[in-house]
């Protein structure tokens, strides 16, 4: 009867976790970079796979990826009970960036209670020290924004610092987190744009400063916000909408985390590059008309490799022409420069979706840096855009190559083919509690219920 009962548990995740797939597309080759999509989970190529999942949530609107792991936040999703109350407890849900097969999710608590706060997860990312953060949505009735760390193991969130608003208390949605929040490995920054509902908007930005093993204190020298006066374009007096603010490295160790030059990315612009005195260093002006992004979506970030910048940025949002919910790679050019930028892809070729998610604007993007067989650098791309999916990418020299084919990756039985004798054969090394080494197909040391999620996926896609 128990192994009965394990064997429809294995089924179940089973199902949950074959739903990605992988976009199907060739992308060209340039300047002797490849690109290639690793999995994708969406509403183009997935359909209900990925529409019938938690995560497929107007109020899962972030995600980020660290060390291997997809971290997608969602608000109010469970109903926890507490005495007689019910908490509208909110949940980080976790995927493998290798395979997008699922990982068990993380009930938030705070203080030892369940966290319900609204939008109490509306942002999250990492800082740049493998440290998972969320922060809520804040209005103009809010005078601080608090920002959580995240314990990976259990989902206790620990309150960092509370972001004071000052004079100018405006509406927070999304944050950016540079260095090392825990303050034990280096400094740390942390920044947010005042937003509206309508334009013109409002021109605040909310910033934290705190030295390694220092004090948290406002980012602007001593003060915790101020107001931007110097917009592109000029005639822009604020910002609307949930705009996305995201800082750049420094160039060297002593300025690496000190976020002194930023994007902000707004509802009616496309992104824009700052400095901390609030002034317009770089931006779109003399872009090519052509890489402007479409129907006004909020999303971008750098990325280096082999010596090269890049920017990733939502190309369009679900109301695009043609395709929605795509990003833009391309490469800066000299100095760093927007104008001489050069594009090398649109992901996905063909969409992640254009359903509207009740007008949210943000799309997430996130890279890991890493080395091939050969090593040379390369470049793991997460991309994200709520309601409609997400998909991961290699980037580098050597990336692609053929899907493993039946008789090689998956073959457990060892019978020169891969079916479903072979996902029969790893469930039975769960059963019976005596694994063999053909049982772990991910590769990940142990054989379980992400082994048979593997076995699955490569029949699905040969």
């Amino acid at each position: 009867m128990k192994k009965t009962i394990f064997l429809l548990l294995l089924l179940t995740a089973v199902s949950l976790g074959l739903q990605a797939k992988t976009d199907g597309q060739t992308y060209p080759e340039v300047n002797g970079i490849k690109i290639a999509n690793q999995w994708i989970l969406d509403r183009v190529h997935c359909g209900t796979g990925f529409t019938d999942l938690a995560i497929c949530n107007q109020r899962a609107r972030t995600a980020t990826m660290d060390q291997g792991i997809i971290y997608i936040s969602r608000s109010e999703e469970l109903a926890a009970i507490v005495g007689s109350d019910t908490i509208a407890q909110s949940v980080i849900h976790r995927l493998s960036a290798v395979d997008g097969s699922p990982l068990p999710d993380l009930p938030l608590t705070l203080d030892g209670a369940p966290y319900g706060r609204f939008l109490g997860v509306a942002s999250i990312g990492k800082d740049s020290f493998h440290h998972i953060w969320v922060a809520p949505m804040t209005s103009t009735v809010q005078q601080t924004v608090p920002v959580y760390l995240v314990n990976t193991e259990t989902g206790e969130l620990t309150l960092v610092v509370e972001m004071d608003k000052g004079d100018a208390p405006q509406r927070t949605d999304y944050l950016d987190v540079i260095g090392d929040i825990t303050l034990e490995q280096a400094e740390c920054n942390i920044m947010t744009v005042s937003g509206a509902t309508a334009d013109p908007g409002f021109p605040t930005l909310y910033r934290m400063h705190a030295d390694q093993g220092g004090e948290w204190e406002g980012g602007f020298d001593g003060d915790s916000y101020m107001d931007i006066i110097n917009f592109y374009p000029e005639t822009k007096t604020g910002f609307s909408l949930a705009p996305v603010i995201k800082m750049i490295e420094g160039p060297d160790e002593d300025s690496r985390y000190s976020g002194e030059m930023f994007y902000i990315d707004c509802f009616d612009t496309a992104p824009v590059i700052y400095d901390l005195s609030g002034s317009v260093i770089d931006s779109f002006e003399d872009v090519d008309p052509e890489l402007w992004p479409q129907s006004t979506p909020n999303g971008c970030m750098e990325f280096h490799l082999e010596g090269r910048d890049f920017l990733v940025y939502v190309n369009a949002d679900m109301n695009g022409n043609g395709h929605g919910c795509q990003a833009n790679i391309c490469e800066l050019g000299e100095g760093q420069s927007l104008a001489g930028m050069t594009k090398y892809w649109t992901i996905p070729a063909d969409s992640l979706g254009k359903v509207n998610d009740s007008g949210l604007r943000v799309h997430c993007f996130a890279v890991e840096y890493g080395v091939d067989s050969e090593g040379y650098e390369e470049v793991t791309l997460f991309t994200f855009k709520a309601y409609n999916g997400m998909a991961v990418y290699k980037i580098g020299r050597n990336v692609g190559g053929e899907t493993p084919q039946p008789g090689v990756k998956g073959d457990v039985n060892g019978d020169s083919e891969v079916n479903i004798a072979d996902v029969n054969a790893v469930i039975a090394m769960i059963l019976s509690g005596r694994p063999e080494d053909s049982g772990d197909v991910n590769g990940d040391g142990e054989v379980n219920i992400a082994d048979v999620n593997t076995v699955i996926d490569l029949i699905l896609q040969s």
